[in-house]
């Protein structure tokens, strides 16, 4: 197996390993976070019916030009606990995928946290 195929397999284990012990309902969906090296996307999902419900990205916002990462992606989170609570959600199950909870996406939590989502 060449070392591609060994990296892609060892990510979808990861995935795969953190998917198993989330699952995401009606009352309680999952608040799904997707990281790349220049953005931050954020969903929250039904598994249940399997569709989404709600989602957000660093696209949509719109923010200054000084601002570092950190707090793009903690404005990410309070955007999705808006949008949440306007659909009346109000509890949710914190997806990470395969990353590790800090940075990014620690700050999206949190942000989310701050906006008045639960997990």
């Amino acid at each position: 197996m060449n070392q591609t195929r060994a990296k892609r397999a060892a990510r979808l284990r990861r995935i795969r390993r953190v998917r198993a012990k989330i699952k995401g309902t009606a009352q309680c969906p999952r608040l799904a976070v997707k990281r790349t090296l220049k953005h931050i996307y954020a969903q929250v999902i039904d598994d249940a019916h399997g569709k989404t419900l709600i989602a957000v990205s660093d696209l949509e916002i719109k923010v200054k030009k000084k601002t570092t990462p950190l707090q793009v992606a903690e404005t990410v989170g309070q955007e999705i606990a808006e949008r949440a609570k306007a659909k009346g959600i109000a509890c949710v199950v914190f997806d990470r995928r395969e990353r590790r909870y800090h940075g990014r996406v620690k700050a999206v939590a949190e942000g989310a946290r701050q906006g008045g989502l639960k997990f």
